[in-house]
């Protein structure tokens, strides 16, 4: 038989403990019979929280299934720091549960933050660096911005200076805000730039007014950055193609991108650029330039980006399911063309470039079987000539852009099968 299934209530806790809770949070935590919780948020509880009390282990998610089925039968309430929903325990609750548990939503540090400088919530850009790297603030620097950086503990407003001079971000003013909503609140100021003060409280959250310093390469929130933003040894897709190339790739939030022959990562760094939610391998069977485009992602805000070490086709077989793929180099590889399209789902999109004859007829009879859009693009660049200026013409390039309808299955006009 069974046991029945726990009844869990998510209590957001802030840093004021229980004269902060209301009634309802109050009631939920006395009459629990277990009471989850970080060590710190356990020890903000009075005696007359009777319930039995278990500190999260590390890591803690592979570890709530067990936790949850260990106590199952009992009434569980789960202390989460401020809103349970805001990169909180709700999520992974909701996840493990099938549905979400009852939640008693506490006012956020951002909301607290915002209160205490006067910021409209709506106009701040929010970066969690708890459990992730810091590298991730690099990619929501833009002068002029707001942020709220969630951070993972004393050290963070210290590394997150560092980051900021090392971005060209120096000018940018710091203020760390500590204890937020209890009587021991704390602020320090001052700029990323002259950044020197001692770790103090691990609860703290760092509002970042983003300048850009005069001589900092400048960075657009749209495909095709500079192509000096970038490491490379000439294997780069270059500025106007790459933002031709993201264009017909038409990322969207929450999509997974196959970069195929990543040269220097570009394709794929500005695909997670365009959103947080964004996904993207990057397949490069050089091992010094799959270590180049970690160091770019890296540089420009999308550590997440992962990288395999492999030719293509073998490397895609243990890879996730696509939603776009862009095939920027080896187009010639027997099966390449074909595994990619198999991977595709119906509505998925591929993008493939190239500079060879060779490689254009494949594609000109790819477009022939599965139609789609083939265009040659040219860019030209102005150069002095003597005392005037003329033109130099880059090699052109031929993409060819598609959705996907469906399977692969012969459909040309002869009747072979591709």
């Amino acid at each position: 038989m069974n046991p029945t299934p726990p009844t869990v209530t998510v209590v957001g806790l802030g840093a004021d403990g229980w004269t902060g809770l209301t009634p309802a949070a109050r009631h939920a935590l006395t009459a629990a019979g277990v009471i989850l919780g970080g060590p710190r948020q356990l020890a903000l509880l009075p005696p007359e929280c009777a319930g039995e009390r278990s500190a999260w282990p590390t890591p803690l998610r592979p570890a709530v299934p067990g936790l949850l089925k260990a106590h199952a039968g009992h009434r569980i309430a789960v202390l989460a720091s401020g809103d349970p929903m805001f990169y909180g325990i709700g999520r992974t609750l909701t996840e493990v549960l099938g549905a979400p548990p009852r939640i008693l939503p506490h006012p956020s540090s951002v909301a607290y933050a915002c209160a205490r400088l006067g910021w409209a919530v709506e106009d701040v850009e929010v970066v969690t660096v708890v459990g992730r790297p810091l590298a991730r603030v690099a990619a929501a620097l833009h002068d002029g911005r707001r942020l709220i950086v969630l951070s993972a503990g004393a050290d963070t407003p210290r590394d997150l200076a560092a980051l900021l001079r090392e971005r060209g971000f120096g000018p940018s003013r710091l203020r760390v805000l500590e204890q937020l909503g209890s009587g021991e609140e704390r602020e320090i100021a001052g700029t990323a730039e002259g950044w020197d003060a001692a770790p103090g409280d691990p609860l703290n959250v760092v509002a970042v007014d983003c300048r850009r310093a005069p001589d900092a390469l400048r960075l657009g929130a749209v495909p095709g950055l500079p192509d000096t933003a970038y490491e490379h040894d000439g294997q780069l897709t270059k500025r106007h193609i790459r933002a031709a190339t993201l264009g017909a790739l038409a990322p969207a939030p929450g999509e997974l991108l196959w970069d195929i022959g990543g040269g220097s990562g570009s394709i794929a760094v500005e695909w997670m650029r365009t959103h947080p939610a964004c996904q993207a391998f990057t397949v490069e069977r050089d091992p010094v330039r799959a270590e180049r485009i970690a160091r770019n992602a890296d540089r420009l805000g999308v550590p997440g980006l992962r990288v395999v070490t492999g030719a293509a086709p073998a490397a895609l077989a243990q890879l996730p399911t696509p939603d776009a793929v862009f095939i920027g180099g080896g187009l010639t590889a027997p099966g390449l063309l074909a595994a990619c399209w198999d991977a595709l789902p119906a509505g998925g999109r591929l993008v493939a470039n190239t500079v060879t004859l060779e490689s254009e007829a494949l594609l000109a009879d790819w477009y022939r079987r599965h139609g789609g859009e083939l265009v040659r693009l040219a860019v030209a660049h102005a150069v002095p000539v003597g005392t005037f200026t003329g033109w130099r013409q880059a090699m052109p390039v031929t993409q060819w852009a598609v959705v996907k309808d469906g399977p692969l299955h012969p459909n040309s006009p002869s009747g072979d099968a591709i």
